[in-house]
């Protein structure tokens, strides 16, 4: 499933988009110097302004206080200019990640952290919805893989992928299991996918008999080794599977462009072309 391909397209389709709405605003908040989240804000930005939105980088030291971060949340959500807010994740140990998420304004709140946007999407009427899940419901509709009655496996229960990523599916009438690190015999449960999504960032923690065939594998987890970048899922999945998403070129560009596609419709929310829902 190439992830890539059709991200490429999707950001296309968003630069028309900014186009027409003459400007779409996302502002980063960056605290500390974790190397991986210093990546995927980079890529962030690229991809920003490749499609047309400004960028606004805020970057503050590891020793930054939670009230500090809080106040820049709540300066970026009077700035007009500021369509959509991501903090990234994960913050410094003296940072309540959940306070910060509830300061957010729901209506910049592209990450779709907050309790409002989480509370909307177990309700079913989907504000934000975090951006890899969407992702992930993206490349399963390109592929036409039928989720209507169909068996899904999620392996990860975070509140990023795994839990939005259940819900998704379950919206789309998939029979929906979810499964974590406590979970035994795990193999007896992913054998029953017709959907497979493993979310864990273990790797190589699914391999080719833990998997149906035939089933459609998507392989949300990234972890860097000596080797280069690995998987959840083992490599000879693509043996048995009828559908397997690489690493690295599958959901993690798919991702990126699910989170631009947030930001424009903030911009669209805020310019009142959808209605956000009363708060």
């Amino acid at each position: 499933m190439d992830g890539a391909a059709l991200a490429a397209r999707m950001r296309e389709e968003i630069k028309q988009e900014v186009a027409e709405l003459g400007h779409v605003g996302l502002a980063t908040v960056l605290v500390g110097e974790d190397p991986a989240s210093e990546v995927y804000i980079r890529l962030k930005h690229k991809a920003a302004q490749g499609a047309g939105i400004e960028a606004i980088d805020h970057r503050l030291p590891a020793t930054t206080t939670e009230a500090a971060v809080v106040e820049l949340v709540q300066h970026l959500h009077e700035a007009d200019f500021v369509d959509g807010i991501l903090v990234q994740t994960p913050l410094p140990e003296q940072i309540d990640e959940a306070r910060v998420m509830l300061a957010l304004d729901p209506m910049k709140d592209v990450d779709g952290l907050h309790p409002f946007s989480a509370g909307q999407l177990y309700l079913d009427h989907p504000t934000f919805v975090p951006a890899t899940p969407l992702g992930v419901m993206h490349l399963l509709t390109e592929y036409k893989i039928p989720l209507t009655g169909a068996r899904a496996v999620v392996v990860g229960r975070s509140s990023l992928v795994g839990k939005p990523t259940a819900m998704l599916l379950l919206q789309a009438n998939a029979t929906v299991t979810i499964c974590h690190s406590r979970t035994q015999d795990l193999a007896r449960h992913t054998l029953d996918a017709d959907v497979l999504v493993a979310a864990v960032g273990v790797p190589e923690v699914i391999t080719a008999d833990m998997v149906k065939p035939g089933a459609t594998v998507i392989d949300v987890g990234i972890t860097r080794t000596d080797a280069g970048l690995v998987g959840d899922v083992a490599p000879d999945v693509d043996e048995v599977a009828a559908f397997l998403t690489p690493v690295p070129g599958g959901v993690g560009p798919m991702t990126i462009a699910a989170l631009l596609g947030n930001a424009v419709q903030a911009a669209r929310y805020r310019r009142e072309q959808l209605a956000f829902p009363r708060i």
